[in-house]
């Protein structure tokens, strides 16, 4: 009667074989450092969250400037709240569980430059005063305003041009700032793309 199991060299191979298959089981199964499947990944960034997953507070704006208190190099920080449930990285690198009222990073916004000069008075002195180069000088131009004064702008000619350039923000403050304008209101933003513009990549849910 043979033996149920068999001896020698072949018998030894059988059983490298079935081992080396068991092995070969579990670090497809548990992965290679023998953690669950997905544990071993890295937690997300509170920065890296999608949007739905987090909502930002509106900017405190400045009643004087019409921008945010914390307007630095044309860029202000406002905090945003992850969700609850969400899992993440913070600010400081600590990963917290949230529950919707920690602040989980701070994102930045767009903000502009500004040095007292109101659209709505350059709009208002153009308008009523602009004949007498008001507007110019108001904004730092002072030879445009001479000139407009002594020329009763330029036969109105000059007033009407300026009117609407000054209307539709096309001609701002001589020191490359911004007006100051509702932050809320109606502002205008000039989009201008050349072969210097930086095309970021488009990324697809």
């Amino acid at each position: 009667m043979a033996a149920p199991w068999a001896s020698g060299p072949a018998a030894s191979d059988t059983v490298a074989a079935r081992l080396l298959g068991v092995l070969w089981f579990v670090l497809v199964t548990t992965g290679p450092c023998g953690a669950a499947a997905g544990g071993g990944e890295e937690t997300l960034k509170c920065e890296d969250l999608k949007v739905g997953q987090y909502i930002c507070k509106d900017p405190k704006i400045n009643d004087a400037t019409q921008e945010p208190v914390n307007c630095t190099n044309y860029t202000a920080h406002v905090p945003c709240f992850p969700a609850p449930n969400i899992t993440c990285k913070d600010f400081g690198g600590n990963e917290t569980h949230f529950t919707g009222n920690e602040v989980g990073f701070l994102k930045p916004i767009s903000c502009r430059n500004v040095n007292g000069y109101s659209y709505k008075v350059a709009v208002a002195l153009s308008l009523f005063l602009g004949w007498l180069g008001a507007d110019r000088f108001y904004l730092g131009y002072p030879a445009l305003g001479l000139l407009k004064f002594c020329t009763v702008g330029f036969c109105g000619i000059g007033s009407l041009i300026d009117f609407i350039l000054i209307s539709m923000q096309i001609v701002g403050p001589s020191d490359g700032s911004s007006y100051i304008i509702d932050y809320y209101g109606t502002r205008l933003t000039r989009l201008s793309i050349t072969n210097e513009t930086f095309r970021k990549t488009q990324l697809y849910p």
